[in-house]
């Protein structure tokens, strides 16, 4: 059992865990330099995606629109030509 701990940590179980309180502890204190908190990071997060998500349904919003105003250019043209084209 412990041999397959070892194989799955990479080392034995006391210098992994010495290893993670290092390596965490330098972390920590650079997150703290940047003014980093765990809530800020995944609220960081959060707000990313709703703004890509409110941005891209206004997006959608603005084809609409220029779906309408090229529309009502586009099609009574369409009509036009077709008709003239129908006549001969």
């Amino acid at each position: 059992m412990s041999d397959q701990a070892n194989r799955f940590l990479g080392d034995s179980i006391g210098r992994t865990l010495i290893k993670l309180i290092v390596v965490s502890l330098i972390v920590g204190f650079v997150m703290t330099v940047f003014g980093l908190t765990p809530w800020g990071i995944i609220y960081g997060i959060r707000d990313f995606i709703q703004e890509i998500w409110y941005r891209g349904f206004s997006a959608l919003g603005r084809v609409g629109d220029y779906l309408l105003l090229g529309a009502t250019i586009v099609i009574p043209l369409f009509i036009i030509l077709r008709l003239f084209s129908y006549r001969r």
